[in-house]
């Protein structure tokens, strides 16, 4: 049977593992300005506090007095706490909790989002600076977004430290590839553009005249169904792919009529951009 101090003992370094690791993600949390941080030293209840990180990253503990905490996980502040308070306290045990997170901040700009649901975030706009309250990856922020039906994902990208991070926005929220999650850091920038100039248009003889989102593979018959197909008086083997390549604008004639009918190696592929003319009978 093991001695009670031996249980004790080893009751307390648990508790004190789980409370230096505090609420930031096991004391991988970096320390930022304007942080809360709750500090006490085990057995003197009167050195405990609750202190800011200061905008010039210090905060003043008792005895101590000035210390650097931003920049700092919390495990590296209790390890630099405890060798300040040894010349004060015998065997001091500290244990940091960020208890207050307001440093994380990530900024996000561009028009390709819509109502975004991320605190720090005016009502109706879509781009600012945004603090997180918690560790967050990229797919977290994005499920906040709002509708991302306008968004150029394969255009949008994350800036850390003035570089391009290889993260395929496309890939990850439409295609559900985990592996191009990654975890944001603070002072991180998002850019989500608008698909605006890769939607695609279809007018002319058809139903619903609309503006569609490019998506993979589709085709200009898509296209004229999702705008609700044809009009009576619509040509259906005289349609026209207007299409945007560079400074020259071509056009590509498409038998859609015959498609329908079974010849699909007629079908074109669009590109986005792409604007679908279908012509009445009368032309």
């Amino acid at each position: 049977m093991r001695p009670k101090n031996f249980v004790f003992s080893l009751s307390l370094l648990l508790v004190l593992s789980v409370v230096a690791c505090g609420v930031a993600s096991a004391g991988q949390y970096t320390i930022g300005d304007g942080d809360v941080l709750s500090v006490s030293v085990w057995g003197n209840p009167n050195l405990n506090v609750s202190v800011p990180v200061r905008p010039d990253g210090m905060i003043s503990v008792p005895l101590v007095g000035d210390v650097r905490a931003a920049g700092a996980t919390p495990g590296q502040l209790k390890s630099l706490l405890e060798k300040q308070y040894a010349g004060y306290v015998k065997n001091p045990v500290v244990s940091v909790i960020v208890t207050e997170i307001n440093s994380f901040v990530v900024y996000v700009f561009g028009d390709g989002t819509s109502q975004p649901a991320v605190a720090g975030a005016a009502p109706g706009s879509t781009s600012g600076a945004f603090t997180l309250k918690r560790d967050t990856t990229l797919l977290q922020l994005l499920s906040k977004m709002g509708s991302l039906a306008n968004a150029d994902l394969k255009s949008a990208r994350v800036i850390r430290d003035g570089k391009k991070l290889s993260v395929d926005f496309y890939k990850l929220f439409v295609g559900g590839d985990v592996s191009q999650d990654i975890e944001l850091k603070p002072d991180d920038f998002i850019y989500i553009p608008s698909n605006f100039e890769s939607r695609i248009r279809v007018v002319g003889a058809v139903k619903t005249p609309c503006t569609l989102p490019f998506e993979e593979n589709m085709t200009a018959l898509d296209a004229v169904l999702s705008a609700g197909g044809f009009t009576d008086y619509a040509s259906g083997n005289s349609v026209i792919i207007e299409r945007k390549e560079g400074s020259v604008i071509k056009d590509l004639k498409v038998r859609l009529k015959d498609v329908m009918n079974g010849d699909i190696s007629k079908n074109v592929p669009l590109k986005p951009g792409d604007i679908v003319i279908v012509k009445t009978g009368i032309f």
